[in-house]
């Protein structure tokens, strides 16, 4: 495993970390606490010391479980996790400092963490970004020991570009993969000015870029992949990274022909995005231990070459660019 650092938090992080949307199981599938504790274990046992959670990942097992593996842990592992999606309805006026503050509270009780190395505003309302009363919150929660850092997690570029402004706030979390290259332009450039750690999430296009779906696969009717394609539930964005399923699936078709000899897309698209210095590590989740292989992987294969990323963006500028590059 390698490590970069993330931003101005200073601290040291695998550059491939763990996401734990699914930790505990398929989306749609239930919590399985032993799952999720041998998926956590067996990561760190790879090298990773940064995992990311929220407080709404399974009404908070996820959080639970991540607690309980990393007191067992002798090693410094860091934990991430979010606040804010409980809010319902989820607007901007109901943000308020006193609601933030009860829900990192309540994070740290389920963790059972005395503080968080990271607490990251977990996707609000566009105009959240601009109440200065909001992120001064998080100035006291540090001053009290509760916090080390603030992050943010972001739906859309104007979003990061915004929240980057308050000199308190030290990561963004953001959508970016083959699918989605927008951040590679503007927001990658003023991270890198303001010391910005780059949090890499949804990597894999919820699956689609590990090549391994057909027209013919299915998902279950708690899956999100099944009922938000369309944003039903939250930003479709989320999904397939906002992808139309079929199209993606023809853009994979490409991309194997640009990587004949990778039998698992989901190495090179690591791959891909940790070419980018930027980046500080990406979060891919998994539902399974064999999954934290073949990830972790990326970071000792080496870079793409140019004529491979000339290909890739090929594919997207052909296949993708009209359908996601004005959205977010």
């Amino acid at each position: 495993m390698n490590y970069r650092r993330l931003g101005k938090t200073n601290l040291n992080v695998s550059e491939v970390s763990l996401g734990t949307w699914q930790v505990g199981g398929r989306w749609g599938s239930g919590f399985d606490d032993a799952l999720a504790e041998k998926i956590i274990n067996e990561a760190i046992d790879q090298g990773v010391n940064f995992i990311d959670t929220a407080d709404v990942y399974e009404a908070g097992a996820s959080e639970a479980a991540v607690g309980r593996v990393v007191k067992s842990r002798s090693e410094e592992i860091f934990v991430a996790t979010k606040c804010g999606r409980q809010i319902n309805p989820h607007i901007n006026e109901n943000y308020t400092p006193k609601a933030l503050r009860e829900f990192v509270e309540a994070s740290l009780r389920n963790t059972g963490l005395e503080c968080l190395d990271l607490i990251q505003l977990h996707c609000p309302p566009t105009e959240v970004y601009y109440r200065p009363e909001i992120f001064e919150l998080f100035d006291r929660l540090k001053d009290e020991g509760k916090i080390k850092n603030l992050g943010i997690s972001v739906e859309k570029i104007e979003e990061a570009l915004k929240g980057i402004e308050f000199p308190n706030v030290t990561t963004v979390q953001i959508i970016f993969n083959i699918f989605r290259q927008r951040p590679a332009e503007l927001f990658f450039q003023e991270a890198g000015k303001n010391d910005i750690g780059v949090i890499v999430r949804v990597p894999l296009a919820s699956g689609l870029l590990t090549g391994k779906f057909t027209k013919n696969s299915t998902f279950e009717k708690d899956d999100h992949r099944f009922f938000n394609r369309e944003g039903a539930g939250f930003d479709k964005g989320e999904t397939f990274s906002g992808v139309p399923y079929e199209i993606g699936l023809d853009a994979v078709t490409k991309l194997r022909e640009v990587f004949p000899d990778q039998e698992n897309l989901a190495t090179v698209a690591l791959r891909w995005i940790l070419d980018f210095s930027q980046v500080s590590c990406v979060i891919p989740g998994t539902s399974k231990t064999e999954y934290l292989t073949s990830n972790n992987a990326a970071t000792e294969m080496k870079s793409l070459s140019n004529e491979q990323r000339h290909a890739v963006n090929e594919i997207y500028d052909s296949h993708i660019k009209k359908y996601v590059h004005h959205l977010w």
